[in-house]
């Protein structure tokens, strides 16, 4: 199984508590991948398919 990194910090989130994947907002393509930390922050995060930015 592959490592699963945060889109914006870059953490292994099998590490991190509270972490989330789900589909792009913008296109739908792209799995995006949120640490506990992040998400708690609202760390900015881009998608690298199409460009959506957000928190």
């Amino acid at each position: 199984m592959a490592k699963q990194i945060c889109n914006a910090c870059k953490a292994d989130i099998s590490i991190v508590k509270n972490s989330t994947k789900f589909p792009c907002p913008g296109c739908g393509k792209v799995t995006i991948v949120r640490c506990g930390k992040c998400r708690t922050i609202a760390a900015e995060y881009k998608c690298p398919e199409c460009g959506f930015i957000g928190p």
